[in-house]
Order: structure tokens, then sequence, then C-alpha cells
């Protein structure tokens, strides 16, 4: 386990089917968890982006849009920050060897900016299970760098 998920519970979850119009289930829960825990309207953009980014991803490549695999979202709060889970079903991939987005060569790429803007709008980003589980964890305050 990665330290952001030691000892942390995440019970504020939902499963769904890996099916990309479920991509709003997942919006729908940001949205809650970001006015239950007040997170001020400045961070909202980047954790919705981000959470949408690993929830697509887990969608599509990690479950390979087969509806009888499950994505899980959770969030926890602690320590002044919004924690999110997202979990899929598949293999997982190498997380620390990606093609950078910023070359000029991929620049046309219709894909591969995923992983690159979750680990430039989050705090803190770990990946487990060989990439099939990411947890991202965001400040929740304006004034917290």
């Amino acid at each position: 386990m990665g330290a952001l998920t030691q000892e942390m519970e995440f019970t504020q979850r939902i499963d769904f089917p890996a099916k990309a119009e479920n991509i709003a289930l997942a919006e729908k829960l940001i949205d809650e968890a970001c006015s239950k825990h007040n997170v001020h309207e400045s961070r909202y953009g980047n954790i919705l982006i981000a959470l949408t980014e690993a929830v697509n991803n887990a969608i599509h490549h990690g479950n390979r849009l087969d509806p009888t695999k499950q994505v899980t979202l959770g969030y926890a709060v602690k320590d002044g920050r919004i924690i999110f889970l997202v979990q899929d079903q598949g293999p997982g991939f190498d997380f620390n060897h990606l093609p950078d987005p910023t070359d000029p060569q991929n620049l046309e790429k219709p894909h591969g900016r995923g992983v690159f803007l979750m680990r430039a709008l989050a705090e803190q980003v770990e990946f487990q299970d060989q990439g099939a589980t990411v947890t991202m964890a965001f400040p929740i305050d304006a004034a917290q760098e």
C-alpha cells in the first residue's frame, strides 16, 4: 500500500460497470464530495479534471469497456486534504514509463495526457496494483500549497 492509502478507509465509495456513460456517476460523486466538505472553488476544477481522467482511463484502458468489470471511486478526508481512490479490474500498466505528452512528436496524439494531468493537478498521486489503483490527494482550502 502507498502512503496515501495506508490506514485510510474510503467509506464514501461507488462501484459501477465499465461503460463510458458512467463517467457521469463519477462526476456526481465528485460534486457531492466537494460540496459536502467545502472544497474551495479554486480546487474544484483540478479535482474534476484529474478524477475524470482517472475514471476514463479505468473504464477504457483498465477494464477495456467491459461492462462485466467494475470501476471503484471512493474518497476520504484527512488532515485538510480530500483523497480520492480510483480502481479498475484490469492488469495495470507501466505508469513510470509513459511517453511525454509535451514532446513535440506526441502533441498531436489524441491520447496520452491523463497520467500527466493527474500528476500536474493533484498534490500527490500514487499508483498501486501495477497501476490498476490510483490515489490522488488535493488540499481542501485555497491557501494550502
